[in-house]
């Protein structure tokens, strides 16, 4: 059993746990401000939904 090398590779992985589950934790923020965003643009357009003729037609008097 070679002391050293095992102890290397343990820190390795460790490391590489480290990095895996920060780089997750970037993902998951970035994915929920994109769900923020998305749930912004919906409600922007429901409200343009509930009153569909609002904005349609323009009345002009010449």
């Amino acid at each position: 059993m070679d002391i050293p090398s095992m102890s290397m590779a343990l820190s390795q992985n460790r490391i590489l746990s480290e990095v895996g589950v920060a780089m997750l934790s970037k993902n998951l923020d970035m994915m929920e401000t994109a769900g923020e965003n998305m749930i912004a643009g919906i409600e922007s357009v429901s409200e343009t939904s509930v009153n569909p003729n609002i904005g349609s037609n323009i009345d002009i008097s010449i």
